[in-house]
């Protein structure tokens, strides 16, 4: 199984293979600011499962994580935490086949704003869900 996605002007292009093993909407504050939007779509992926093809990130370290983005157009494209060395995060609005992607819970519900509503049927946390299992 193979993901590709890229930015908004094509310049970063990346793939992941194998199944994701999570995707967490995300409405922590740095996420909302980061991205520009109400919440942050991540897909969760092992580390070593992403390959970035084309282009050039720049990368913004904050409080032992790193969040990158394309030099050329700003489109952010992945999240690590040195919590988790061996996952990497890719934002669901780069994907190519987003629509394939159904979210597995909410995160952060503490920064949610609250005149977004949310699928009920899906686990909500306050904070960080239970982190990804690699195996």
């Amino acid at each position: 199984m193979t993901w590709t996605g890229h930015c908004l002007c094509g310049a970063v292009r990346y793939e992941a293979t194998g199944a994701p093993l999570n995707t967490s909407l995300c409405h922590c504050e740095d996420c909302r600011r980061a991205s520009g939007a109400p919440f942050q779509g991540w897909i969760f992926f092992p580390r070593t499962k992403v390959e970035i093809l084309s282009g050039e990130l720049r990368v913004h370290a904050y409080e032992g994580r790193e969040r990158s983005f394309c030099a050329a157009c700003g489109s952010p494209i992945s999240f690590t935490d040195q919590a988790y060395p061996d996952l990497m995060e890719v934002t669901l609005g780069t994907m190519d086949d987003a629509a394939a992607l159904k979210p597995d819970d909410y995160n952060w519900m503490e920064d949610h704003l609250p005149w977004l509503h949310l699928d009920p049927s899906l686990p909500q946390f306050i904070h960080n869900g239970p982190p990804p299992c690699l195996t």
